[in-house]
This record gives structure tokens, C-alpha cells and sequence, in this order.
């Protein structure tokens, strides 16, 4: 791996920061509604809207089901945030988390073909939080929390869940926890080691790494195997802190009591020492895990340093310390494990078959699809997850959500693996396709140079 110097990172992470006002002021936003029916002649409008809308009001009010064919409510997915956990940025408000939730609603669009409404909302209450859900169920398909505050987000996200009767997704959590053991899979065969023998030592214990442990311990890591470290140290049954806040927070008091079998106590260097796999998702670094910490990993570690903007262990010093398999949440090092590769197919294999919850197997349905197309590709120890640009992954998952969906029977369609593959192959292609004519037609104006701008 070539070595940069700090500086070169820093001024190549700022780049981005610098022309992303001048774009989003260009464009005025990132997002637009569009028509998708034919409209030949005014008399069009007859059918479209009055009087000959009153028909299908009429039948969907017989059977509200009909909303999901007579409407492109199928397809509608509500990005929805309080504004209280923003990148990371913090409590910023709804006003100033919507250029990040139009981001994701365009990612939903370009990558999986779905249709998302960016929805930030004034609210900090978690039960009124769940009300609104609730209220705007009957116009979307599907919803998607993000970026909101814990412990407020499992609460909100598990009482959704229980509630509404469309897929309801918290990309913080299940979006990553997909990606993460996806790229897992395949760094587990490079390195020669299986899932349910492996010590995993999680730094980090925010919604990310939370979901992350649920899911990495359905997929087979023993609980037991699992040493998490939060702010204050590692988790476990002595933490008196964390105990008087089991009400508050009550993920973390269980994992005190059912992870670390070995009773650690310290912080992330302990939790560190003959770990075979570090999840790190906590704080920007560089030196929240230093080298010497890493050299006490066992032989052929895998290291995944996710926060950004800089991980919290440089690639190159995690590889100099020893370990064979590093990855990190950006794009300019190999191995990047983004929630990018896990929203957009996903939903769009449950938006397929209607699906009315998203469930941790499925998510592991998806990584699985992730895992296989990359190995399918080739992996070695810079490629263990398929990149953003590889467009047909989604596809792929998008297939295998659906179909465990169905297996599971929460969807409300039941189609063929080539009906699925069909589906989403058309949907996405014609996102991507509709996007390239409105640019090469000048319709869609490309934006000022980027040079233009960084003189500025």
C-alpha cells in the first residue's frame, strides 16, 4: 500500500467539503419529482386526475392493498431524521440534516431505483417520533431512520418495527452491520479462519457496533467471543455504571452480561490482545488504536478502522503492526465498507415483493450476496467487499432480500428468482439510463469546474 503523507490525506478529505456548497447552491438541491405516466394530450388529465381518479380511490378503499398497484407507493421510501446525530456533526437540527438525507435519497435512487422523499422533522420525542411513522405509513412502501440519536434510535426503530405494517430500517444500524459482515465472510476465507471460533474485539458501542454484534452473533460469532469497549473501558457484568443505566440503555447491559466470556477488563489495548478480528467504529483518528495494539492481534488479523473521516488506525500502520486485512469507510483505500452497498438493493428486493418488515435475516441474506459477488470477482486481501460502481451487485442482493423475505413470509408477492432478477434488473437500469439521457440532453447541466471553484 503506498504510503501518503498526513498532509496529502487531510487536503484530499477537505476537497469534497470545499465544493459541496458551491454544487448543492448550483443545483438547489439534489432531488426532483418527475412524471413517469404518459401525458399525450390534455385529455389525459381526465384519466390521471379528476373524474377518473375517483375509480381507483373507490377500489383501494375496498381493499387498501390495491395502494400498492394503483399508486407508486410500492416504490416510495420516506428518509426520515430528527437531525439529532448528523454524520458527525452532532445535534444539528432537521434544518441542517436535509442536505444529507436528499443525498441519501438520491443514492436509493441512482443505485437501487427506488423512489425516496427525504422527510426531517421537528421532533425529539421518540413515542411521537414513532406516531409520525405511524401516520405517513399509507404513502410509502417503506421507511428509512437515519441519523438519530441513541439509545433514542433502538427504541424508535424497534417499536416501528413492531408497528407498522412496511419495512422500517435504521441505516445506521442494519446498513452497517450488513456491510461489516459481509466483508467479514470473505476476509474470514482469506485468512483461513471460521465464524464461530474467532475473537472479536468491537470498539465502539454507538448504534453502528450495536446492530453490528446482533447480527455478527445471528451469522454464528459466539457471544462470548465478542470483547466490546465503549468510552469508559471494556463491557462487562462489574460495570456498575452501565448497570444503573440498563433501563436507559438496555442493549448495552446485555452485552455486559452475555459477551466476554473471558471476564477482560481494561480498555482497547486489552480488548485487543489475541483478538483475531478488531471492528472499530467509534471516534476519527489517527491514534485511537495505536500499532503496538494491533501487534498484539493473532497471526493473520483482520482490521476494519470505519470512522471517518480519518479511521482510527492508519491502513498502512494497522498492516505495519501485522495485520493482513485492513479496511476503513473511505473510498480512497481499498476495502471500504460503506452502507451504500447494503440500503439500496435491499429495499429494492422488499419494495419488490412488498415486503412488510426487514429483518436481521435478511440482512444477512444480503451480505451473503455481497460476499459471493465479490468472490465471484476474485477477493484478495484489498477486495473483500464489491465496490460502489459495480453496479449489478445490487441486483444481486436485491434477489436474495427478496426471496428471504418470502421465505419468511412477510411478503406480500411471491415471484420467481427470474421474476426477481427480471424486477430489479429493469427498475435499476432505468434509473441509471433515465439520469444519463437528462445529462447528455443537457437537461440536467453539468455543474462548474471543480477548479473554478477551489480558486475561489
Amino acid at each position: 500500500m503506498k504510503k501518503v503523507s498526513v498532509e496529502e490525506l487531510l487536503e484530499k478529505a477537505k476537497k469534497p467539503a470545499k465544493l459541496a456548497s458551491p454544487y448543492h447552491r448550483f443545483y438547489e438541491g439534489k432531488v426532483q419529482v418527475m412524471p413517469k405516466c404518459a401525458i399525450r394530450t390534455f385529455y389525459d388529465f381526465a384519466i390521471w386526475y379528476t373524474p377518473g381518479v375517483a375509480q381507483p380511490c373507490r377500489e383501494i378503499k375496498e381493499d387498501p392493498d390495491l395502494s400498492f398497484y394503483y399508486t407508486n407507493r410500492w416504490n416510495y421510501v420516506a428518509v426520515v431524521s430528527d437531525g439529532s446525530r448528523v454524520l458527525g456533526l452532532g445535534d444539528i437540527g432537521p434544518e441542517a440534516g436535509m442536505p444529507v438525507m436528499e443525498g441519501k435519497a438520491l443514492l436509493f435512487k441512482y443505485l437501487g431505483g427506488v423512489d425516496a422523499f427525504p422527510l426531517c422533522i421537528r421532533c425529539k420525542d421518540p413515542d411521537d417520533m414513532v406516531t409520525f411513522l405511524k401516520w405517513i405509513e399509507p404513502s410509502f412502501g417503506g421507511i428509512n431512520l437515519e441519523d438519530i440519536a441513541k439509545p433514542k434510535c433502538f427504541y424508535v426503530l424497534e417499536r416501528a418495527r413492531e408497528e407498522l405494517e412496511i419495512p422500517v430500517w435504521h441505516d445506521d444500524q442494519q446498513g452497517t452491520a450488513t456491510v461489516v459482515l459481509a466483508g467479514l465472510i470473505n476476509a474470514l476465507k482469506i485468512v483461513g479462519k471460521k465464524m464461530d471460533e474467532i475473537l472479536v474485539a468491537m470498539i465502539g458501542v454507538g448504534a453502528a457496533n450495536t446492530r453490528t454484534a446482533l447480527v455478527l452473533m445471528r451469522a454464528g460469532v459466539k457471544p462470548g467471543n465478542m470483547i466490546m469497549v465503549d468510552s469508559k473501558g471494556i463491557l462487562h457484568s462489574n460495570r456498575k455504571d452501565l448497570e444503573a443505566k440498563k433501563d436507559v440503555e438496555p442493549y448495552k447491559w446485555k452485552f455486559c452480561l452475555e459477551t466476554n466470556a473471558e471476564g477482560r477488563e481494561g480498555g482497547i489495548p486489552e480488548a485487543l490482545k489475541g483478538a483475531d478480528v478488531c471492528i472499530a467504529m467509534s471516534r476519527p483518528g489517527p491514534g485511537v488504536i495505536k500499532p503496538e495494539w494491533v501487534r498484539q492481534m493473532a497471526d493473520d488479523a483482520i482490521v476494519f478502522s470505519c470512522a471517518n473521516p480519518i479511521p482510527e488506525i492508519w491502513p498502512w500502520e494497522a498492516k505495519e503492526a501485522g495485520a493482513r486485512i485492513v479496511a476503513t469507510g473511505r473510498s480512497d483505500f481499498p476495502n471500504q465498507i460503506n452502507n451504500s452497498l447494503g440500503f439500496p438493493g435491499i429495499f429494492r428486493g422488499v419494495l419488490d415483493v412488498r415486503a412488510r418488515t426487514i429483518t436481521d435475516d435478511m440482512c444477512i441474506a444480503a451480505a451473503k450476496a455481497l460476499a459471493e459477488f465479490a468472490e465471484k470477482k476474485g477477493i484478495n486481501e484489498e477486495y473483500i467487499v464489491p465496490r460502489m460502481d459495480e453496479w449489478e451487485v445490487y441486483i444481486h442482493e436485491a434477489v436474495a432480500c427478496a426471496l428471504e423475505s418470502i421465505r419468511e413470509g412477510v411478503a406480500r408477492l411471491k415471484l420467481s428468482r427470474q421474476e426477481l432478477w427480471e424486477r430489479a434488473e429493469a427498475i435499476i437500469k432505468s434509473a441509471r439510463e433515465s439520469l444519463e439521457v437528462l445529462m447528455r440532453y443537457g437537461i440536467i447541466k453539468p455543474p462548474p469546474p471543480e477548479e473554478e471553484i477551489l480558486r475561489q
